[in-house]
């Protein structure tokens, strides 16, 4: 989500971070700042702003920051709104460490309380200062190395992070970390540096290093030694980057849209990442704001979202709906307010938003909470309008979209609402203990289902090769499935300008229908759920009207075959939670048409990716 970029050699390292985080806007971000190691007055020195890095850069010019060691961050906000303040890098108390941050530190408030109990101060928001208080701490119980204060830091610490980390007690280094977030290693002539994605250092050098998980790295302007968490040496291979820097930005991906799908798997454990208490027996949100009691006194539930938001919705009604007691409507945003719908203090309004500024969304909920509802959203942007005016909010982790074609975004979503279905059931007292525990597991193996479809794609490649010259699609889709099916003509129509529609398969008989013929295609949602026979029977509807049917399946069901052209198989989970694994091959099938018909698949024709006025 952040970008990192670290120097140490000779040469300016002022011009190398800031060159370095310009190579990495793409990623977005709402802030960015460096760190300098001045060792004639011994002192580390850090600028930073909130907002774009030209707005850094007008700030350098004040300074006359000399060094040739430093770090440099762009910063997605997770934890405290975009500020200076928040803004990375951070320091420990006293400022002799400087360190920047990727990821979640899930433990971050257990340890910030016992920093401050033990007589730490803290000057943000995030949670990332801890990690810097908690390294200065082991410099004081008498770690002797950089290297080492930092692994006994990092095995207090829960959750994902890739690390920069300079020192005024171990200068002349840099020491960094992954676990859960990428960083690389740039290796040079007399210079050495750290990034989080290549393109930051690929002007520099492309023979770089990849981190793995749980290993520490210490870097000179000479020399590169990585560790585990226990000291021990690892051997690691040195890789060479073909790539140009157009190609290293997208991570190899010819489109930011493939890269983004393919992110979902990291997506899903990124939104869950602190979220499910250890026993399973809680769900913590903690920007919900809302007193339980308030809530237990809702009787009603709107949903007000745009476009493949709107869609997560409706899939969230169909989820809630499934655990909670209470009736859920699902509006379009742009629709809401006009209809005057009936709202009052009982109600809840949950809004659905990536960007957290789209407009009709934040007019609706504007209006409700004239009528004294209370609000939650489910958003990406940390401090944005949408977030700001909600009472409260459950930030989904998928980091910036490029592609104006949403896909992570989507998922990320579903995974909120699943998180919230979960902490409302448990609140009303809907679900058993036992009940919530399997519904826990079984979100939590999502990601690994999506992992699954990402890695075997070639059967979808085939697919879209043969369906590619098609005019018009027809999605069809039931129950849990209905909104993908929606979702899924929308990716299409979006990206390959193909006329697709989307519909729910019992009313493929009120009408669609008429249009069914040997070049009509159709892809059905026909997962092994409690409609699946349904399901079965409508696809052998569409067969005896010539149409090419192309099934999404659960792996092992041979007998759909009899009924389809083409079959893309998906793994098998439990019916609620089959969604989020569905909508990946839909994701993949609009994708490999769009650019077998040449389409511009990241920038679409007419469309934007945030829409900020009605």
């Amino acid at each position: 989500m952040c970008g990192i970029v670290g120097y140490i050699g000779d040469k300016n390292v002022v011009e190398i971070l800031v060159t370095g985080l310009k190579r990495l806007e793409y990623r977005g971000y709402d802030s960015a700042g460096i760190a300098v190691v001045d060792n004639k007055e011994n002192k580390i020195n850090i600028v930073k702003r909130a907002g774009k890095i030209r707005t850094l850069e007008e700030a350098l010019k004040c300074y006359s920051l000399k060094g040739s060691i430093g770090l440099g961050h762009t910063r997605w906000a997770t934890h405290g709104v975009p500020s200076e303040v928040n803004s990375h890098p951070h320091t420990d108390c006293k400022g002799n460490i400087a360190l920047v941050h990727n990821g979640i530190i899930e433990n971050f408030y257990e340890l910030r309380e016992q920093l401050i109990k033990d007589g730490h101060t803290f000057t943000s928001q995030t949670d990332t200062e801890v990690v810097a208080h908690l390294i200065e701490k082991y410099f004081s119980l008498g770690a002797k190395t950089l290297e080492e204060a930092t692994a006994a830091a990092l095995k207090e610490v829960e959750g994902a992070y890739a690390l920069g980390i300079i020192s005024l007690w171990d200068k002349d280094k840099i020491v960094a970390a992954r676990n859960g977030s990428p960083l690389v290693v740039g290796l040079g002539e007399g210079e050495n540096f750290i990034a989080s994605d290549v393109p930051a250092i690929l002007k520099y050098t492309n023979k770089v290093i990849f981190l793995d998980d749980k290993e520490i790295i210490t870097i000179t302007k000479n020399k590169v030694k990585v560790m585990d968490l226990e000291g021990n040496i690892k051997e690691k291979a040195i890789s060479t980057i073909e790539w140009d820097v157009e190609s290293a930005e997208k991570g190899g991906y010819p489109h930011f849209m493939l890269k983004e799908i393919c992110e979902q798997p990291r997506v899903i454990r990124d939104t869950l990442r602190g979220r499910i208490s250890r026993d399973k027996k809680k769900i913590l949100l903690a920007d919900m704001n809302i007193k339980e009691e308030e809530l237990l006194k809702k009787e009603k539930i709107f949903i007000v979202a745009c476009g493949t938001a709107y869609y997560a919705g409706l899939t969230g009604k169909y989820i809630l709906e499934n655990m909670v007691d209470l009736p859920v409507e699902v509006d379009l945003a742009s629709e809401f307010r006009y209809r005057k719908p009936k709202i009052n203090p009982q109600t809840l309004v949950m809004s659905v938003t990536q960007s957290g500024e789209t407009a009709d969304t934040l007019a609706s909920i504007r209006y409700a909470r004239e009528k004294d509802a209370k609000v939650i959203s489910i958003c990406n942007v940390v401090g944005s309008t949408i977030a700001r005016e909600s009472d409260g909010v459950i930030y989904t982790y998928a980091g910036p979209e490029i592609g104006v074609a949403s896909t992570k975004a989507y998922t990320a979503q579903l995974t909120a609402f699943y998180l919230f279905a979960v902490y409302l059931s448990t609140l009303l007292g809907n679900i058993s203990d036992r009940e919530r525990e399997d519904m826990i597991s079984e979100l939590e193996k999502t990601a690994d289902l999506v992992e699954k479809i990402i890695n075997n794609q070639e059967e979808i490649v085939r697919i879209a090769e043969k369906y590619h010259k098609f005019t018009n699609a027809l999605y069809l889709g039931r129950k849990f499935n209905y909104p993908n099916a929606l979702e899924g003509a929308l990716k299409l129509k979006e990206i390959s300008y193909i006329h697709a529609e989307g519909y729910a398969a019992g009313e493929m008989k009120h009408g669609p229908i008429a249009l069914v013929d040997e070049n009509f295609m159709v892809v059905a949602i026909a997962v092994q759920d409690s409609v699946y026979d349904k399901m079965v029977s409508n696809i052998q509807e569409i067969r005896a009207r010539r149409g090419k049917v192309i099934v999404i399946a659960t792996e092992g069901d041979k007998e759909i075959k009899k009924f389809a052209d083409d079959v893309i198989y998906i793994p098998k989970t439990s019916e609620m939670f089959y969604p989020p694994v569905v909508v990946v091959p839909l994701q993949l099938l609009a994708y490999y048409i769009a650019v077998k018909r040449g389409c511009d698949v990241d920038q679409p024709r007419n469309l934007a990716k945030s829409v900020t006025v009605e």
